[in-house]
């Protein structure tokens, strides 16, 4: 409990009423996963809230997650079987020849700095230009 606080649960809920604050259980949450770079943080039924406060929504997240490494491949999709891009397709030849010509530099440099920026191009063209000549 907090000090000088809400002594109850319907105290509570008026102060943050007041004070512009919904809260909301989202029932039946089979899984979250939240996606870094190099991990996979996988919550199997956790229990997830959202809150609103002041029109800007964030969500907590209650469990315990499972932890993994990326992996190269894309994850089975949920949208009925659409066909998901794969990294061996490659970066989209638009973003190649930005590159090639913002960068001066030959296609296979453009290629392996869209690679090594995750498909940035503008990533890409920085660290190409920044980098030691």
């Amino acid at each position: 409990m907090i000090p000088g606080g809400p002594r109850n649960q319907r105290q509570m809920e008026m102060m943050m009423r007041r004070l512009g604050m919904t809260t909301e259980e989202i029932p039946g949450v089979e899984e979250v996963i939240v996606r870094t770079k190099t991990k996979d943080h996988i919550f199997k039924s956790p229990e997830v809230t959202a809150l609103t406060v002041q029109g800007v929504r964030t969500y907590q997240v209650v469990g315990t997650p499972e932890i993994r490494a990326r992996s190269a491949g894309p994850l089975p999709s949920s949208t009925g079987g659409a066909a998901v891009p794969t990294p061996a397709a490659g970066p989209p030849e638009e973003d190649v020849q930005l590159v090639m010509d913002q960068a001066e530099v030959s296609r296979s440099e453009a290629i392996e700095a869209l690679f090594q920026s995750s498909g940035e191009p503008a990533e890409a063209i920085m660290k190409l230009m920044t980098r030691s000549r």
